[in-house]
């Protein structure tokens, strides 16, 4: 795809003169109204919005220097003249602002109602995939959620969403500010600050600071809802190191800091295949309701954490997990999880529930596998996709207005939030 193209697509029609923010292309947060519960109080309205991550803009060289030190999104990585290393890069690069729209993003907010996030996969019949992250109402910095003994609920529609896609929601123990700092005076801002549990290494900052070295993005995962119309699944992903971790070498692998596989719950997977289904016991033709709750021993925001529950809630009525085939329990804990796995030896429950006590940010993203068309979540066992349902090119050329539609988003107290 050429330059121009590019440009086109996402609404970039001149280019910054000035890890700095750009001046030419202004960044809008789209208000994405989100509440805060207690049992006391009751749900409050918290005026958030969302950000979107700096890999899918335009970042511009500053001043008199002219071009681009990297394109947006999949294209490319860091233009080496203007980033040699990363104090050069920050002093030589801006990031600009995007048109949210243009790049499949769109909030919906009214006075005193839920907002709602719609993620679109393509704008144009090109493949935007966006991953945004919850600011808080001040609009500098991530939304700090603390969910020990808390739970989180959300409206989900995946009607859209055929065989292949993930429509996922999901927090990570990122930096509530996004690495804001002398190398990187944007932050969260502008979307940085980017890790999870798969330690990804292609990323193009670190914490908003020039990745010239493929170092890995490490930090625990709590993928609340992976999803599409035919099968979903939540997993909590643990990691050894506390906050982002800088990894290299073996430390990024599977036997590294972090659970790549952590420990899931797939309604599929434990036997009921009409649980979760177009028409099934949660009808996904249709909006819903889903609620996670962390559970701690002593039930206080303190104890340690030892459950993490999931219900529905739909046409009014509440919709229990459906139990494990193994007899095992109907939500994640201990005895579910196992021992001798990678979850229980980065340190299980017991880890997952301190990182939430520090505090993760909440993450909305849309996207379709390539490499192995999201098998690992739909397909074989996982659920009753083909083996080649989730082929991109099929699911472009079939649904090519696929969208996850994220909307009344709240988290506070159990029992407070649907």
């Amino acid at each position: 795809m050429s330059l121009a193209t590019i440009l086109t697509v996402f609404g970039l029609l001149s280019l910054a003169l000035s890890q700095q923010i750009g001046s030419k292309i202004p960044e809008v947060h789209p208000i994405l109204t989100t509440y805060k519960c207690t049992k006391a109080g009751g749900c409050t309205a918290q005026n958030t919005s969302v950000v979107i991550d700096p890999d899918w803009r335009v970042v511009t060289a500053v001043g008199a220097n002219g071009g681009i030190c990297k394109e947006p999104a999949f294209v490319g990585g860091l233009n080496k003249t203007f980033c040699p290393d990363a104090a050069t890069c920050a002093r030589n690069c801006a990031l600009e602002g995007v048109n949210y729209t243009a790049m499949g993003v769109r909030t919906t907010s009214n006075n005193g109602q839920a907002g709602s996030l719609t993620l679109n996969m393509y704008v144009d019949d090109v493949p935007v995939s966006p991953r945004v992250y919850l600011l808080g109402a001040d609009g500098a910095d991530y939304a700090d959620l603390q969910l020990v003994n808390q739970e989180i609920a959300f409206d989900a529609d995946v009607s859209k969403l055929p065989c292949g896609m993930n429509g996922a929601l999901y927090l990570s123990e990122m930096d509530m500010t996004g690495g804001r700092g002398d190398l990187n005076p944007a932050g969260a801002t502008m979307g940085t600050g980017y890790c999870d549990a798969q330690c990804p290494t292609n990323y193009t900052w670190i914490n908003g600071i020039a990745n010239l070295n493929s170092t890995g993005a490490c930090c625990s995962e709590m993928d609340l809802w992976e999803a599409n119309s035919a099968a979903t699944k939540y997993t909590p992903h643990t990691c050894t190191k506390p906050g982002l971790y800088g990894c290299a070498g073996d430390d990024c692998g599977v036997e590294g800091v972090c659970a790549h596989t952590g420990c899931g719950f797939n309604t599929y997977v434990q036997g009921h295949k009409e649980f979760y289904a177009p028409g099934g016991t949660v009808d996904t033709r249709r909006p819903f309701t889903v609620v996670t709750q962390f559970v701690s021993a002593d039930n206080s925001p303190g104890g340690e954490l030892v459950d993490i529950r999931r219900l529905y809630v739909q046409d009014g009525k509440v919709i229990p997990n459906p139990p494990a085939a193994s007899g095992k329990g109907d939500s994640l804990t201990a005895t579910f999880c196992g021992t001798g796995t990678a979850f229980a030896s980065h340190g299980g429950m017991k880890t997952m529930g301190e990182a939430l006590a520090r505090g993760m940010v909440l993450v909305f993203s849309i996207w379709n596998d390539a490499n192995g068309f999201m098998g690992w979540l739909d397909g074989g066992s996982n659920g009753p996709c083909s083996a080649t349902d989730g082929n991109p090119d099929n699911i472009k050329a079939t649904t090519p207005d696929t969208s996850v539609v994220f909307s009344n988003i709240k988290w506070g107290d159990i029992g407070t939030t649907y």
